[in-house]
């Protein structure tokens, strides 16, 4: 369990605020519980290290206050939008007895003992957190999913999953899933089509032709210039004897 170290802090105004974080502190609230909500600062080398933990806001923390140790859960904290750094952060008091809504993340393991994840099936995770309703003195860090024998097709619910105790689900009108076992996808190439080719081969066949028929043509129209030219010289050489 983490600890933090935490002063007491007595700022009332902006600039006073100001000043601790240029100190290199970052101010918190502790809230929660029948005690007042108490004004308090940590270090802002602790808040970073915190924040840089996965699932920070699901993990109960220790604050030590002159001495005395609280437990804790983190719940808001507030980032600069230039600098991206810490600047404010609310701590929850955890009070014995009583419940709280947490996102507890999903943690999977043995995913080389699935055999449809081996035959090229793909994990399809429908839920990374799920959110429980959690007794204060019995918050899970994880819930594990196993996936030793499952095959492709196979369903992860909330029901497969063990609970700790008195440790229930906020959505509880259905078996909601967690993560399934899919078939792979696999992506096939279009094939060309074949309309395209025998476009191509219907136009060379028509140029062909019609480069046949203008030969043709062609050969048509000579022949005839060639008779008419006969015709002339016959007609000619008639004229010519007549006139002797």
């Amino acid at each position: 369990m983490n600890s933090l170290e935490a002063y007491i802090r007595n700022t009332k105004t902006k600039g006073e605020l100001n000043e601790l974080r240029k100190k290199g502190n970052v101010p918190a609230i502790l809230y929660g519980g029948k005690e007042d909500n108490q004004k308090i600062s940590l270090t802002k080398k602790q808040v970073k290290t915190l924040v840089e933990k996965e699932n920070f806001t699901s993990d109960v923390i220790i604050i030590k206050i002159d001495g005395k140790e609280l437990s804790v859960l983190p719940r808001e904290i507030i980032f600069d939008t230039v600098s991206d750094e810490p600047i404010h952060i609310d701590f929850l008091r955890i009070v014995e007895g009583s419940k709280i809504n947490l996102n507890i993340p999903v943690k999977f393991i043995n995913s080389d003992k699935s055999p449809g994840l081996k035959r090229g099936g793909v994990l399809n995770i429908v839920r990374r957190k799920v959110e429980l309703n959690c007794p204060t003195e019995n918050i899970p860090k994880e819930l594990t999913v196993d996936l030793d024998n499952l095959d492709i097709g196979s369903s992860i619910k909330i029901s497969s999953i063990n609970l700790p105790k008195n440790v229930i689900p906020t959505i509880n009108d259905r078996d909601f899933v967690i993560a399934t076992v899919a078939a792979p996808t696999v992506v096939k190439e279009p094939e060309k089509p074949a309309e395209a080719t025998e476009g191509t081969e219907d136009s060379s066949e028509v140029s062909a032709e019609a480069t046949g028929d203008a030969d043709k043509g062609d050969k048509t129209k000579a022949s005839s210039e060639g008779e008419k030219k006969d015709a002339d010289k016959k007609e000619d050489q008639k004229t010519s004897a007549e006139k002797k």
